[in-house]
């Protein structure tokens, strides 16, 4: 267990307390038997001593997006092998073989348990900035749609989701339409309307791009950029597509 506490104690800032630093317990408990979240208070205080402060870091993103990830699954009232086949894909992808395999293996943990989705948003909303929470979001909608049917329970509980991440209505229709091809997508993606001026919709792309810019992410590090980059790439598409079918 030596490597998965390291893992776990030197990439995490403010999960370690809180109501998701008991989830964290009970996960790492669930499947070991003697473990107690000291274990991972130890390696997390010799992480500070060697520099790391208790900022947020990539693995408290990684656990936000575990647990939240756990009660997206278990909206519709079943575990989808193919939802699950899309978490551990886009953590490979992200992480590596073998620190995906590690968050896995809490993951198990933590879909066990009853999460109340209201508190982990309230202590990831008072410590991670927008951009994270967005990013959030944004994975949230791919495991949903990771078993080609987005049931109306998921699309609820990403809502509330949202809501409890002090992400705005506008921001969660913007990144819904990124998951959903329907005839305004690009204009929702850009929060405006099809009655928007040429004028409005350069401002708006102006504004998105901004806003999903990859370099806002970068405090969590290169493994994060890679999501970003793709929301930020849907939008210049989007742009494009309207200038298109404008004429501009």
């Amino acid at each position: 267990m030596g490597n998965f506490t390291k893992w776990l104690g030197a990439g995490l800032g403010f999960t370690l307390g809180g109501p998701i630093g008991s989830i964290i317990g009970f996960a790492v408990g669930s499947f070991v038997d003697g473990f107690s979240k000291d274990d991972i208070v130890r390696e997390f205080q010799e992480a500070q001593n060697k520099g790391t402060t208790r900022k947020t870091q990539s693995g408290d993103f990684e656990i936000s997006l575990l647990i939240l990830a756990s009660v997206v699954i278990k909206a519709d009232g079943k575990v989808d092998q193919r939802e699950l086949d899309f978490v551990r894909s886009q953590f490979v992808g992200m992480y590596g073989k073998e620190r995906a395999n590690h968050a896995f293996k809490l993951f198990s943990g933590i879909i066990k348990k009853e999460v109340s989705a209201h508190q982990v948003c309230e202590q990831i909303r008072q410590h991670m900035p927008h951009a994270s929470r967005l990013q959030l979001l944004h994975f949230l909608f791919g495991i949903a749609k990771a078993d080609q049917f987005v049931t109306g329970s998921e699309v609820e509980e990403i809502r509330k989701i949202a809501g409890y991440l002090n992400i705005n209505q506008y921001d969660y229709e913007s990144i819904k339409a990124m998951f959903y091809d329907e005839s305004d997508s690009a204009y929702k993606m850009l929060e405006i309307t099809k009655s928007a001026t040429d004028d409005e919709l350069k401002k708006a792309y102006r504004k998105m791009a901004k806003k999903y810019h990859p370099d806002k992410l970068h405090g969590l590090g290169p493994e994060h950029i890679k999501g970003a980059e793709e929301k930020f790439s849907q939008i210049q598409n989007a742009y494009e597509k309207i200038k298109k079918e404008r004429g501009i």
